[in-house]
C-alpha cells in the first residue's frame, strides 16, 4: 500500500511538471505572436517606433500654427503701439495667447507618442486631451480675461485711433496668415470625419483631434476676430465714437472665451471616457458576430483613449460545438477511439477527461487570440482588444 501511495506521488509530480513545462512554452508561443503581429502591423511600427511630430499632420498643422501666431502676435503689438486701438490691442492678446497655448499643445502631441510601458500600458494618447483642456483655460483665463478689462478699462478712458491705415495694413496680413493654419486645420479634420463616416461639424464636435481642433477653432476665432477688430476700428476713427472700438475688444474676448468653452467641455468629456461613433461599433460588432466561433456578444464598449487609439472589449458567447468540432479536426480521431476503447475504470476515465478537456479549453484560448488579431488587423486603430468568455 505504501509503495502504490509513492507511485502515485511520482505520478502528481510529473503530471505537474509536465503541466509547468506546457505552461511555459504557450506563454513563450504567445509572445512569439504578439510580437509578430507587431512587424506585420505597419501602424504600430508608424505609431510608436520612429514617428515624430515633425511627420504627421495634426504635428505639421500645430507648429505651423505656432510660427504664425508667434509672428502675427509681434505684427499685432507693432499695430497697437502705433495706433492705441482697443480692439488691436485684445487681438495681439489672442495671437499671444494662441502661441502660448499650441507649444502647449505641441508638447502634448510629442509626449502622446511615447510608447506605453509598465505604468503605462495604454499609452501616452491622452496628453493630447489633457493639453488641449490647459489651453482651453489658458484661452479663457489669459485671453478673454485680458480682453475684457483692457476693454472696460478703454470705456472709462477712452483714447483716439491713430495711423488706421498702418492697423487695417497689419490686420488683413495676420488674417491671411491664420488663413494657411486654418485651411490646413479644415483638411485634416475633413480627411478624418470622412474616414469615421461623420460629418465635418460632428466631428469637430465630438472632439476625436483634439490638437488640431484646437487650431481649427482658434484659426476660425482669429479671422473672426480680425474682421470685429477692422470694423470697430473703421468706425470709431470715422465717428469719433471710442465706444465702438471698447465694444470691439469686448467682443473679440467674447469671442475667445465660447471657444475656451467648447475645447474645455470637449476635452473634458474625452477624458472621462468617450465611446467611438455607434456605426463603427456596429461593424465592429458585426466582424465579431460573424465568425463561426461566436454565437452571440454583449456588454460591448469601445473606448477612445486618444490619439486614434481604441479600447474594445466585449464579452462573447462560445459555440461549444463548433469549438470543440475545431479541435477534433485537429487531432488523430483514431488514436482517440483508440484512448476511449481503452478506459476501463474511474481514473482512467477522469485522465481522458483531464486531457482533452484542458486541450479544448487552450484552444478557446487560440481561437480567441486568432479573433482579436484578425479585428487588430481589419481596424488598425483598436490597440487593445478584450474579449471576456462567458
Amino acid at each position: 500500500m505504501e509503495n502504490i501511495q509513492k507511485e502515485k506521488e511520482k505520478r502528481r509530480r510529473e503530471y505537474d511538471q509536465q503541466r509547468q513545462t506546457v505552461f511555459i512554452l504557450k506563454k513563450s508561443l504567445k509572445d512569439y505572436h504578439n510580437r509578430v503581429e507587431q512587424l506585420e502591423n505597419p501602424f504600430f511600427e508608424k505609431q510608436y517606433s520612429n514617428t515624430t511630430i515633425f511627420k504627421t499632420l495634426s504635428g505639421k498643422v500645430v507648429l505651423s500654427a505656432v510660427a504664425i501666431n508667434a509672428m502675427n502676435f509681434v505684427v499685432k503689438l507693432v499695430g497697437w503701439i502705433y495706433s492705441g486701438s482697443s480692439s488691436l490691442f485684445s487681438e495681439a492678446v489672442h495671437s499671444f495667447a494662441d502661441t502660448i497655448n499650441q507649444l502647449i499643445l505641441a508638447f502634448g502631441l510629442h509626449q502622446s507618442l511615447k510608447r506605453p510601458n509598465s505604468e503605462h500600458p495604454y499609452g501616452y494618447s491622452n496628453m493630447t486631451y489633457i493639453t488641449s483642456l490647459i489651453s482651453g483655460v489658458g484661452i479663457f483665463c489669459f485671453g478673454t480675461g485680458l480682453s475684457w478689462y483692457h476693454g472696460i478699462t478703454g470705456l472709462f478712458d477712452p483714447h483716439p485711433i491713430e495711423s488706421l491705415s498702418w492697423a487695417l495694413v497689419l490686420l488683413i496680413g495676420s488674417a491671411f496668415s491664420e488663413s494657411g493654419t486654418l485651411a490646413m486645420a479644415y483638411l485634416d479634420t475633413k480627411q478624418n470625419a470622412k474616414k469615421l463616416g461623420l460629418s465635418f461639424w460632428d466631428y469637430v464636435v465630438q472632439g476625436y483631434k483634439p490638437s488640431v481642433n484646437v487650431v481649427l477653432l482658434e484659426d476660425m476665432a482669429a479671422v473672426l476676430g480680425v474682421v470685429i477688430a477692422a470694423s470697430c476700428m473703421t468706425i470709431t476713427y470715422y465717428t469719433g465714437n471710442p465706444i465702438a472700438d471698447c465694444v470691439g475688444s469686448l467682443l473679440v474676448g467674447a469671442v475667445m472665451g465660447g471657444v475656451a468653452s467648447f475645447i474645455i467641455y470637449t476635452n473634458t468629456t474625452a477624458l472621462v471616457g468617450k465611446s467611438i461613433p455607434t456605426p463603427k461599433i456596429n461593424m465592429i460588432s458585426n466582424d465579431l458576430e460573424s465568425d463561426i466561433m461566436i454565437r452571440s456578444i454583449h456588454d460591448v464598449k469601445a473606448t477612445d483613449l486618444g490619439g486614434q487609439t481604441v479600447m474594445f472589449k466585449a464579452e462573447v458567447d462560445i459555440d461549444g460545438r463548433e469549438m470543440t468540432r475545431s479541435y477534433l479536426e485537429k487531432i488523430n480521431i483514431e488514436n482517440l477511439l483508440d484512448e476511449i476503447n481503452n478506459i476501463g475504470n474511474v481514473q482512467d476515465a477522469e485522465k481522458f477527461m483531464l486531457k482533452h478537456g484542458e486541450n479544448i479549453v487552450d484552444r478557446v484560448g487560440a481561437e480567441i487570440d486568432r479573433i482579436e488579431r484578425n479585428l487588430r488587423k481589419k481596424y488598425p486603430d483598436l490597440r487593445h482588444v478584450d474579449l471576456e468568455v462567458l
